[in-house]
């Protein structure tokens, strides 16, 4: 049997070190898990239906499920559809429309990407991934090019 007692010093320490170490591990764990995302599986989708004819009035864009990412069918002010990645080049936010200046933005660092998803302004890397538009009857089908 195990007969050796603590001092109060001792078990102070214990206490503050088993805190210390939980601690640290409430502060590493989520952000371990922020930083390093998940595998997850893939959907390999050549096409989709976003949207149907007459859904988006000029100088607007909706954003859709393309596969497991999000993208973005805009219809430009001249009435031209346009389909991207809604995913930025930057830290993979996800961009949206700005109607007032009529370019596509990542709000998370101050992108701007122009209506054929090139880079504007602002740390994104390079352009946008852009996708086919094609009007088939009342759908607006969207895919890889």
């Amino acid at each position: 049997m195990y007969n050796k007692k603590f001092t109060r010093r001792e078990l102070l320490n214990y206490i503050i070190g088993v805190s210390g170490a939980a601690l640290a591990g409430s502060i590493i764990f989520p952000t371990l898990k922020y930083i390093i995302p998940p595998k997850g599986t893939d959907v390999d989708i050549s096409k989709v239906t976003a949207a149907k004819v007459g859904e988006l009035p000029p100088n607007s864009a909706k954003v859709f499920r393309f596969g497991n990412k999000p993208a973005i069918l805009v219809n430009t002010p001249q009435g031209v559809l346009k389909a991207f990645t809604a995913v930025c080049t930057h830290l993979n936010c996800t961009v949206q429309y700005s109607q007032e200046a009529s370019y596509i933005l990542c709000a998370c660092h101050n992108g701007h990407f122009d209506l054929n998803g090139k880079v504007i302004s602002g740390p994104p890397p390079k352009p946008l991934e852009e996708y086919k538009v094609n009007v088939t009857g009342q759908d607006i089908i969207v895919s890889k090019v």
